[in-house]
Formats: C-alpha cells, structure tokens, sequence
C-alpha cells in the first residue's frame, strides 16, 4: 500500500476507535515516526496531512531537516543524549524523551527559547527502557521546575516489548500514564494535556485509555528494513 493508502486507513481507525472510547478524534495527534525512511518518504507523508515528524536520532534527523526544513514541526522520540541536546535544540519543536536532571539543565543552558517537553515515564519497569520511574516522577518534575526554558506539557510512555503481540498488555502502562498525568495536575493545579502513548501495535488501546498523541512509524511508512 502507498503512505497515501495508510494514512486514510490509519485515520478512519483512529476514528473508530475514538468513537468506541466515546471520544473526540480531534482531540488525537499523530506523529509519524520516520526512523531510517529518506525525506522523499517523508514528503509523501506530508502531502497527505501529517503535520508532525518523530525522530529517534539527532543526526539521523539533522540531514533531513536540512532537506525539508520548518514546514513541519520535529520531534524528538528517541532517547536524547546529554551531549546532542545543543543540536536537538536547533530542530525540534518538542523533545518527548526528557529522562533525566542532567538533560534537563543542559536543555535549560542551551534553549534560546522555551522548549517544550514531555516526561518520559518507564510504566512497564523494563531495564532496556529509559525513563523516570513512576514513583520519582513527582520529585523529578519538583526538581526540573526551576529551568525556566522547559516547559513540561505532559508525559510521554512506550509500551511493553512484547505489547506486538499482544496489544492488550499494553492498556496497563496506558492507565498508569493517565493517572500519573491527572495526579500531577491535580497537584501542581495546571494542566498537563499531552499525554504520548501509542505506537502502530497498540495505538488503538492507547486511544482507549485517553492517549492524546500517538507515534505512529510501520502504520503510515510501511515495515522498516
């Protein structure tokens, strides 16, 4: 199938399973990730709405901005390295991956403006993850307050390893995500409306459990080789 055939499909069950959560799809945001696809695929993408590109890699991601530019907002969805923040900084409108006091203050020290950020939580607890527990969330975002260019609009998480073949093992880590988020409002009183979760083997249980920003890469770009 073309991007062009997957995006329609993919935003018609995007639809659906908006309607079956008795929510708004509007209210849903995709990124398409395009993690090792060139920029011609990615231009394809964009001439069928995709408004928003997800990067796992600050260099991988450098030599397509360099081609594609700002007509589309980039973010970073991949671990980001202390020593790559600098040149984070210079594409990305949103870094997702904020895992760390260290990232925190390097982002602070070099943001020219705000940046927005969103938390990334390790709900399923697996080593080979990164992200804030969540039971230091809340001293980590106490912690990172304090930096005046990170502007935390809400948390982001990965589903379990093994969420491809079964969807459903996923739901768990959605739901803690989500009350993560409505704790730290409740809180802190103010919003946090992002929350990331989702990915092509799990997007619509996600939905279900009140994703509001899915990262979608096989779904649109086909299989990755």
């Amino acid at each position: 199938m073309s991007i062009k055939d997957n995006v329609e499909r993919l935003m018609m069950q995007i639809d659906r399973a908006a309607s079956r959560a008795d929510r708004d799809p509007d209210e849903i945001t995709v990124v398409a990730v395009a993690k090792s696809f060139p920029p011609e695929r990615i231009e394809e993408a964009l001439a069928c709405g995709i408004k928003i590109i997800g990067e796992n890699r600050v260099q991988e991601a450098s030599k397509k901005h360099s081609v594609i530019g700002d007509k589309v907002d980039w973010h970073m969805v991949g671990h980001l390295q202390t020593n790559k923040a600098k040149d984070a900084l210079k594409i990305f409108k949103m870094i997702q991956s904020l895992d760390s006091l260290r990232l925190a203050e390097e982002i602070d020290k070099r943001a020219t403006g705000k940046i927005e950020c969103l938390i990334e939580v390790n709900t399923s607890k697996e080593p080979t993850k990164f992200g804030i527990s969540q039971n230091e969330i809340f001293d980590f975002y106490q912690s990172i307050k304090k930096y005046r260019m990170i502007d935390v609009q809400g948390l982001m998480t990965i589903g379990p390893g093994w969420a491809v073949e079964n969807p459903e093992a996923s739901r768990i880590c959605f739901r803690m995500l989500r009350d993560l988020r409505d704790e730290m409002s409740q809180e802190y009183d103010r919003p946090f409306p992002i929350l990331s979760m989702g990915m092509t083997a799990d997007y619509e249980v996600a939905i279900a459990e009140g994703s509001t920003m899915l990262r979608i890469g096989t779904a649109i770009f086909g299989p990755r080789t």
